[in-house]
């Protein structure tokens, strides 16, 4: 059965189209322009879709009409892990489905999840079937654009891979400081995981997944369409 997985983000809208459990094609595109989205939906007549949007007041009408059986992911949808966080009507949807990546990927395993994009998130599923939850923090550029807003004379820079462990310039510092706290936060999340719940694998993805994946200690496991896999995993759980 042809499947299609549409996760419409903040900034852009990227879908993938499985036959079973393999993913045959992924693609994205932006929310003003959603023509390719159903020219996909045209050429490979999906019989099932299921659709995450962070966005308020979405319409979906459109696709419901060309795909049979579409899913909405929210609160209700039933999920193939044991949910048990405490306020799952708050729960990110982009969390959710990450999760459900992991697990896809390493169905027995007690894993870390790590998400580097606007926010940084992290998500632990012990077994392979129990999420216990969370954190959430802010991700690189926003903690860049930070330290420029909040205060009076350090530079926004960008990301970059040029800096001492010890800063020598301000731009070095602000690299350093910033980069290499966030390096540090993920190895500490990962050893103290480790310690009391017995972790196993980490896995990162999101739009920085690559950037860390270099600087953090092996092993850990980049992989940019885990949000994709776990909306699969979801989407075959409930049809």
């Amino acid at each position: 059965m042809l499947k299609i997985v549409i996760d419409k983000g903040n900034s852009s809208i990227k879908f993938g189209i499985f036959d079973k459990n393999t993913l045959i094609l992924v693609n994205n595109t932006s929310h003003d322009d959603q023509g390719i989205l159903f020219e996909t939906i045209k050429k490979y007549r999906p019989e099932a879709a299921i659709i995450s949007s962070v966005i308020k007041n979405d319409d979906f009408s459109e696709i419901k009409k060309r795909v049979k059986k579409t899913i909405l992911l929210n609160n209700n949808t039933v999920l193939p892990f044991n949910n048990l966080y405490k306020t799952p009507d708050t729960l990110g949807r982009d969390r959710v489905a990450a999760v459900a990546g992991g697990q896809t990927l390493y169905p027995e395993s007690s894993l870390l999840i790590i998400d580097a994009g606007t926010a940084i998130t992290y998500e632990l599923i012990i077994d392979g079937k129990n999420y216990l939850g969370g954190n959430i923090a802010p991700g690189l550029e926003m903690r860049l654009k930070s330290l420029n807003t909040f205060t009076s004379k350090l530079p926004l820079i960008s990301k970059t891979e040029n800096f001492n462990l010890i800063g020598q310039s301000t731009n070095e510092a602000i690299a350093s400081g910033v980069i290499n706290g966030m390096v540090f936060e993920m190895e500490g999340y990962r050893t103290i995981c480790k310690q009391k719940w017995g972790l196993e694998k980490t896995i990162i993805t999101g739009g920085d997944a690559d950037f860390f994946a270099r600087k953090l200690k092996k092993p850990i496991f980049a992989n940019q369409n885990l949000v994709i896999l776990g909306l699969n995993r979801i989407l075959e759980y409930n049809v």
